[in-house]
This record gives C-alpha cells, structure tokens and sequence, in this order.
C-alpha cells in the first residue's frame, strides 16, 4: 500500500535503519539545521509576531490527576506506520475533548512522516498547549517552533553537550515557551536537573534502539525533587498503567502509539485521563 493511503500498523516506506538509530536522525538533523539556518531572520521575525505561548507547564502540572500529553504522529522507526492519514486538527480537537491536557506533535518528516504544518493546524484547533516533539540541536529549531506556535520544546539529553542543554532550554524559556527535558537513565536525570530543568520526561523507549521498559519511570521517579514536574513517556497502554505510575508520582504521561492504534483514538485518551496522582514531595501535586 502506497504511504499516502490510510495503513495501520506496516512499516513499508520508512527509512531502513540498523545500528543506533537515534545517531542517524541526528546526523539528518545536522543537515536540516544547516539549511534552516539561512532563514533566521524570518523565523525571529514569526516567532515575534506569533500568539503568545501557552502555560504547558501548568498544564501537565494540574493537581488532581495524572495530565495527559496526547500525541499527533503518523509513523515511527521502531512501530512503523501508525496512523498514515491522521487529520491532525480533528484529531486534536478529539483529544481535546476526551480530557487530554496537551498535546504532542511530531514535526520529523525523514523518520515520523511529521510536520511543522501539522503542528500549526493541531494547535489552531485547540486552547490546550502543545509540545513541538523533534530532535533538536540549535536555536534555529527552537524559533521555528515558536513561529509554528509551539508553547513548549523537547530536548533530548542524550544528543546534546551540558552546554547546549542548558543554552536551549533558556533560549526556549526567553520565548515564553516550556522546556521537555527528555532523559532515558540515571546519568541523564543528573544531568537535566543540573541545567536547570523543571518539567523532567523520562522515555521509558531507549531511542537507540526503540526497546520499551515501563520500569525505567518507576526506577527514576524517587530522583526527581517534587518541584519539577515528571513525566513519564512511551510504553504505556492502559489504565492500570496509568495507575501505576500515578501512584509511583508521575504528574503526566505522554502517550502516541496507544491512542493512535485504537479504533478510536478519543475513547482511548479518555481511558487514560483522570487518573488520581499521588504526592511526590512537598511541591507535587495533591488530590
């Protein structure tokens, strides 16, 4: 079946990855900032001029329950093609609805069939933030997302320097944009809570060769002080894994494959939403 059509669950027409794959969409992303960069002044100019940033952080941070980060994507390099013919802005609208609290759009192209176009048209359809999920690497990345209407970042620890770590997530910041630090092991939480991090993902997906372990949030969590929020990414695919994590003291969860592969990706989101979170710490939140 041609990629354009409506197929769940082939992996024909993805890119032919072996080794560590998460080294080669880096490598492509190198080259995607290389041609970006010639259109800075044009992105400082959108991002500007763009609607103020909405507050992901307080978003996934409510009291109450566990918030849910509802994910628009197409495809990926470890699941394949998912949902090839997603309508991103009714699909937000539908999360929206069943109670998610943001959402999160892939704008990969090579490796997720995403874009910043699929960003802007699930954000103009809904009043809950929305998380620009990428691989970035430059301040360049960072301005687009903001001019495409991104209210918050991800930033994956395991690509980047301290420094750069740290100088993304203030250049984030600046714009009135929230910063995902995204960490996969001990070694990385050190490292995200040292640069100043305050809304900490931990992937329970190791993107180097997209194996999936629940156990990585649970390991993690006693880490993490109760004034940063956590959440807890991948792999996880039903209410008592929500439960679970809930009661462990995740504040949020960010969810794709399981909504998407769903005969309805609403009815899922609202399974997964509402679940009560326990306190993690003084400043986490209470219900």
């Amino acid at each position: 079946m041609p990629e354009t059509q409506a197929n769940r669950g082939s992996g024909r027409g993805l890119p032919r990855l072996g080794g560590d794959i998460l080294s080669q969409i880096v490598e492509t992303k190198r080259e995607e900032v290389a041609r970006l960069t010639s259109r800075l002044g044009e992105l400082r100019e959108r991002a500007a001029a763009g609607p103020a940033p909405r507050d992901f952080a307080a978003a996934v941070a409510a009291p109450g329950a566990v918030s849910l980060i509802a994910e628009v994507k197409r495809r990926s390099p470890g699941a394949g093609s998912i949902l090839l013919d997603l309508e991103p802005a009714a699909l937000a609208a539908d999360y929206e609805g069943a109670g998610a609290s943001a959402l999160s759009v892939l704008t990969d192209r090579q490796y997720f069939g995403g874009s910043g176009s699929d960003l802007s048209a699930a954000r103009a359809a809904v009043s809950i933030p929305v998380l620009r999920k990428d691989f970035v690497l430059s301040e360049v990345q960072v301005l687009e997302a903001r001019a495409l209407g991104a209210d918050a970042v991800l930033l994956i620890v395991g690509i980047l320097s301290d420094v750069s770590l740290t100088d993304l997530r203030e250049s984030i910041e600046s714009l009135g944009m929230a910063a995902l630090v995204e960490v996969h092991d001990e070694a990385e939480m050190t490292r995200a809570l040292e640069c100043g991090a305050t809304v900490v993902g931990i992937n329970n997906r190791d993107l180097r060769n997209f194996t999936t372990q629940l156990e990585t949030s649970l390991k993690l969590v006693s880490s993490v002080p109760g004034s940063v929020s956590l959440v807890s990414e991948s792999g996880i695919g039903s209410r008592s894994d929500v439960h679970l994590l809930g009661e462990a003291g995740v504040d949020a969860i960010l969810v794709g494959e399981a909504l998407l592969r769903a005969q309805s990706p609403g009815e899922k989101a609202r399974e997964l939403s509402g679940v009560p979170c326990a306190t993690r710490g003084s400043s986490a939140k209470q219900g």
